[in-house]
């Protein structure tokens, strides 16, 4: 009798190891898979190519932006400066594989018009609320919680908006800021301030990420 209760044990035990392996198999292959809307982006962005101007991310940032949201699993985003959307896009794209939504703010008018209709070309609208706004204002005003954040707006307003946002921000959460270089012996674009405060906090572990324009990527623990 023992054994027989040890062998059924066995096998249920084993079933529910082999059903959440092939459930993570089955939601990686979803997070890579090639559907319409996959097929659209990669479209939308290999038109785009070379072509992003007015402040824009580069290829390589966006990519890295995506990477994180996906690996993260990350679903309530935030952007401080949409420029036309270049971010914009990558992110929004990245929320649709975690079912997640980002509200963006730009303060330009034409930028903002200009960004919708990218957003809209994408196919990923749904996935953007864009505010047409000024972030020294709205990120204060805005509820949360947030679980990601990327500010690209008026760098010396950067400790600002994370002071802003950080009682927002989820525990596991990431704030990242835009051309912030370190090892360089010199501020980039007037960053470097922000990146001595952030490095300073003992609630966030920070890192850099040289390989684009710069990209601080901060945890809160």
């Amino acid at each position: 009798m023992k054994t027989t209760l040890s062998l059924t044990r066995t096998v249920f035990v084993s079933t529910i190891a082999l059903c959440f392996i092939l459930g993570q198999s089955v939601w990686a292959q979803d997070i890579k898979s090639n559907t319409e809307l996959d097929n659209k982006v990669k479209t939308f962005l290999q038109q785009m190519e070379g072509q992003w101007r007015n402040l824009n991310v580069p290829h390589s940032d966006g990519q890295l932006l995506y990477d994180l949201i996906v690996e993260n699993g990350y679903t309530q985003a935030l952007e401080i400066g949409t420029s036309t959307g270049h971010s914009t896009i990558w992110m929004a794209w990245a929320l649709s594989k975690t079912g997640g939504k980002l509200i963006t703010i730009e303060i330009d008018k034409t930028r903002h018009k200009e960004a919708l209709a990218n957003f809209e070309k994408a196919g990923l609208s749904q996935y953007i609320d864009a505010r047409l706004a000024d972030a020294h204002v709205l990120v204060k005003e805005l509820q949360g919680p947030f679980d990601f954040v990327f500010s690209d707006a008026d760098k010396g307003w950067y400790i600002n908006y994370f002071k802003d946002v950080a009682p927002k921000l989820k525990s596991g959460g990431c704030f990242t800021a835009h051309n912030v270089r370190s090892g360089s012996g010199r501020e980039s674009y007037g960053t470097g301030a922000y990146l001595g405060y952030v490095q300073k906090l003992n609630n966030y572990t920070t890192t850099v990420d040289n390989s684009g324009r710069g990209l601080a990527i901060s945890y809160k623990k």
